[in-house]
């Protein structure tokens, strides 16, 4: 399975010089829960708590702003209000899926994400795409591996972390962890909560090693290391 190691600075510094991590989840279905059996079961209120568990001491907010069924473009539009507006530390930009879908053109696709990725580097927050999911029936989709190569194309030329959902969520499915239904529901598309669980956790796992170290030394300083 791919690592994921994100580079998020901004973060880091965040912890060290106010014990406070603020990250907006910025994106559709995905982010705003479809499948989950409730709102406390959608990635972003887990992802809260996990990093919440795993760094004690530092004030923790994951804000949802996801919105089914949109498009890059769509969240280009709220990236001021619903992301920079709440001045967090790092945007999880979940988008793609849905321009895939409706093939609105490679080209036009990388122009706003470089724009929304310009965006967020002005104010000074980290961005982390995410992957698009992997589908078992992802054949009905005939543009969805093109449109997967513009994100990863322009997350590398732009110098942002790309978390590996795909890679995920394929590795899932060989290894029989989850049945095709728990992966992805019964509609073929959306997780559910074990799927939910498990993206969050992974994508916890990829902060928490990318602050760890700082958080310690800033624990240290405040006296609160045991």
């Amino acid at each position: 399975m791919q690592p994921f190691h994100p580079i998020i600075p901004a973060a880091r510094k965040a912890i060290q010089e106010t014990g406070r991590l603020t990250i907006v989840a910025l994106g559709s279905s995905t982010t705003a829960g479809s499948g989950a059996s409730a709102e406390d079961r959608s990635y972003p209120f887990v992802l809260q708590s996990e990093l919440r568990r795993r760094l004690p001491g530092v004030e923790v907010r994951v804000i949802n702003k996801g919105i089914g069924g949109q498009s890059a473009y769509d969240m280009l539009l709220r990236m001021d209000s619903d992301v920079i507006d709440e001045k967090p530390s790092v945007v999880i930009w979940q988008t793609v899926v849905n321009d895939a879908i409706r093939d609105i053109g490679e080209e036009k696709l990388a122009k706003i994400l470089r724009k929304g990725i310009a965006k967020a580097r002005a104010a000074g927050i980290d961005m982390i795409l995410m992957d698009l999911p992997w589908l078992a029936r992802e054949g009905r989709y005939p543009h969805f591996d093109e449109y997967r190569a513009v994100l990863a194309k322009t997350a590398e030329q732009q110098g942002v972390s790309l978390f590996p959902r795909y890679a995920m969520m394929k590795g899932w499915s060989r290894s029989k962890q989850f049945t095709e239904e728990e992966l992805v529901g019964m509609n073929g598309l959306h997780l559910v909560d074990a799927g939910y669980r498990c993206l969050a956790s992974r994508i916890a796992d990829g902060i928490v090693s990318a602050v760890g170290e700082i958080k310690i030394q800033t624990m240290g300083r405040m006296g609160r290391v045991d």
